[in-house]
């Protein structure tokens, strides 16, 4: 019998995340004929989570629908999760490095006795062969890892794989409702979870970021980066020192201590480019700097520099993009 691998899934607003469609890709990929693809979806009023993952060539999608999983909460998630790994005993468990998958997969790891990669960007091969990479040292480096043995918990940073394809067989995956009780000993109760976002681009999955550093100089330096963002359907992010001069929130804050993002385009807008935040979005497929100082070390990673003043090259890009988009 082949292994199992299975997909912890993420949803918002009542759709499947892209990572999770990319950590389906990415389990695909390192599976073998005969190996077995299953998906883990937790949480309440799923039906149309269910009818979006029904067109991916999946085995199972195994139900755990219950009220008080409407809100990620990590005790009731293992509380959940327990009785299906115990019956199961999955080969290897995927998800996402994001909020959720940081925080789950290392419990995971330990109910399965299982070796742990984090923050995987690629891999090559199969089955036991198969090889990760993921970077270390902030993104100056990469490392390439193997499992000795299975099981497998391994996390993907966003917007390094391939969202899968839907399937073309027309077959189905099965439905499987699991049983959930809320547990006795749960310590802690999520009624409600209060969100600050970047707007309607969830920022880790963004394909294009407009980010802001201490040169946007207060809050409505923001603005000229909000229209850029809008216009380009993209998110804005926002440096350390941005956030800590009040400029924005810290959910929007991208670097080492906070988001790490690989967006198709990253446009630094009055950033100096310090390490910490370099390691938050060095790995963009194409940086965009503007900032008046040429001397400025953002260039020095940057595809394309723009030595000039925010609040004059911002508005004259969205001018020209706005032409060209029209």
């Amino acid at each position: 019998m082949g292994k199992l691998f299975l997909i912890v899934s993420e949803h918002r607003d009542g759709k499947v995340r892209q990572v999770t469609l990319e950590a389906l890709q990415a389990a695909r990929t390192a599976s073998k004929d005969g190996d077995r693809i299953s998906v883990v979806l937790i949480g309440s009023e799923l039906d149309s989570i269910i009818i979006q993952l029904l067109s991916y060539p999946i085995s199972e999608i195994r139900l755990i629908d219950h009220d008080s999983l409407k809100h990620y909460n990590p005790e009731a998630y293992m509380a959940a999760l327990t009785p299906l790994l115990n019956s199961l005993r999955p080969d290897a468990v995927f998800t996402g490095h994001t909020a959720l998958g940081r925080d789950l997969a290392p419990a995971l790891a330990a109910k399965l006795h299982a070796g742990q990669l984090s923050d995987v960007i690629s891999l090559e091969g199969s089955g036991e062969e198969t090889v990760f990479t993921r970077p270390v040292y902030a993104g100056k480096a990469f490392e390439k890892k193997q499992f000795q043995s299975f099981p497998w918990v391994v996390t993907v940073r966003p917007n390094n794989f391939p969202i899968i394809e839907p399937s073309s067989s027309g077959q189905q995956a099965q439905i499987i409702i699991e049983d959930y009780a809320p547990p006795a000993y749960l310590r802690t109760i999520v009624k409600d979870v209060v969100r600050k976002t970047t707007g309607k681009v969830d920022l880790t999955e963004a394909k294009i970021i407009i980010s802001g550093g201490r040169g946007v100089k207060s809050a409505d330096g923001f603005k000229p980066l909000e229209e850029l963002a809008n216009l380009l359907g993209g998110a804005v992010g926002a440096s350390r020192g941005a956030c800590d001069s009040g400029y924005c929130n810290y959910a929007l804050q991208i670097g080492q201590t906070g988001k790490v993002v690989t967006p198709e385009i990253y446009i630094a807008c009055g950033i100096s480019g310090a390490i910490q935040h370099l390691a938050g979005m060095s790995q963009s497929r194409i940086i965009i700097a503007i900032n008046k100082d040429r001397e400025a070390p953002i260039f020095k990673v940057a595809d394309y520099g723009i030595v000039g003043d925010l609040f004059e090259v911002v508005p004259l890009l969205t001018q020209e993009f706005r032409k060209a988009l029209a």
